[in-house]
């Protein structure tokens, strides 16, 4: 079979059809070797390895698509690193107190 970088220049169907065929030999490869017709039981784990890295290939493309696609929602209203959204820089030191504990500091106690 083919090594990962040559499989990433296939296109999606293509790499399904490669899967679907590696998978059929493999099938085919269990079925000689539980009949004791297959001469090189290596070929088992090769098949198996071939068929991880189409689905690694797959999984990579998938990831890819989704960071794009969550790139292009958040457009440009990106916050910076550090930031959060939505709260005003407070000093150190300071806090960001309830209702209740601004009235529980005035002694207020309704």
């Amino acid at each position: 079979m083919a090594k990962a970088v040559t499989l990433r220049t296939l296109s999606d169907d293509q790499l399904f059809d490669e899967l679907d065929s590696a998978r059929k030999e493999l099938f085919n490869l269990r079925f000689a070797f539980a009949t004791g017709q297959l001469d090189n039981s290596a070929q088992v784990a090769a098949t198996k390895r071939d068929i991880a890295r189409i689905h690694t290939v797959l999984r990579e493309r998938e990831i890819a698509a989704a960071d794009l696609q969550a790139d292009a929602s958040q457009g440009s209203a990106a916050v910076p690193a550090g930031a959060s959204q939505g709260s005003a820089a407070v000093p150190a030191g300071a806090s960001q107190g309830s209702a209740a504990d601004s009235a529980a500091s005035t002694g207020d106690q309704s």
